[in-house]
């Protein structure tokens, strides 16, 4: 199965590029949509057309903001967010066999400390959401805007962004802990220490043009899937928003 993520920032404005041409090519058997900006009532019918059986949407109240939606050509047993609570449309969570798959947009914390004290937060819920979920036997993937960039070598500019939220010491041992409970990178799994690889470019200075970016996009695994990865990529010439599709493929 192929699956992928993408931060759509705006998914009438990406609908209305044609921006899914790349679907085409690509055939994901899921589709995990972030920053979809759209209520339940203003999600474009183009969106049912794009060849998916399965369509689910989670939309935040405040109107413009967030919100998730999950494209499938199967069929899963869907709920919101079984963690936190959600208004501002974060999760869509997936169950199908014994494997959970989360399609997530984390919170940004640049705004001021009150909504990085947030974003910790639902790290932490979120980490031992994960955790039970593995517990009870279950392979749990998750994908989404993670919003914080791991290591030095997933961003282009580590020095000049290390007192930046995105790339600040308390994230970024977010994402340690996340690996030492068992989950996998999968692109690093896949493609080692790999340079250069980036999933968010700034709309400022031409910076995608120059590949000055970050890598903030993850598909993450547990440790009992490992087996299963065949592949992890990013497809960083697909255009239409500040960030670019990526994906795995995985037997499941």
């Amino acid at each position: 199965m192929k699956l992928m993520s993408w931060n759509v920032n705006g998914l009438r404005a990406v609908l209305g590029k044609g921006a899914f041409a790349w679907l085409d090519d690509e055939k994901p058997d899921f589709l995990g949509l972030q920053e979809i900006k759209a209520s339940a009532e203003n999600i474009p019918k183009e969106l049912y057309e794009l060849g998916f059986s399965q369509i689910d949407t989670n939309s935040a109240t405040r109107a413009g903001y967030s919100g998730v939606a999950s494209l499938a050509k199967f069929a899963s047993k869907v709920s919101k967010c079984n963690f936190a609570s959600d208004d501002e449309g974060r999760v869509l969570e997936h169950r199908f066999g014994d494997v959970v798959l989360l399609n997530i947009y984390f919170p940004n914390g640049q705004k001021d400390d009150e909504r990085l004290a947030h974003k910790m937060k639902f790290y932490a819920d979120f980490l031992r959401y994960i955790d039970e979920l593995v517990a009870q036997g279950l392979g749990v993937i998750f994908c989404g805007d993670v919003n914080t960039a791991h290591r030095e070598i997933d961003l282009a500019n580590p020095k000049s962004n290390s007192k930046i939220s995105g790339f600040l010491p308390i994230e970024r041992a977010w994402i340690d802990e996340v690996i030492n409970h068992g989950f996998i990178d999968t692109f690093r799994e896949i493609h080692g220490d790999e340079a250069g690889a980036y999933s968010w470019w700034s709309y400022r200075f031409n910076a995608r043009a120059k590949n000055v970016g970050w890598r903030i996009d993850y598909f993450f695994i547990s440790q009992n899937l490992r087996s299963r990865l065949k592949d992890a990529f990013i497809r960083a010439d697909i255009t239409g928003s500040d960030h670019c599709p990526i994906g795995i493929e995985i037997d499941l």
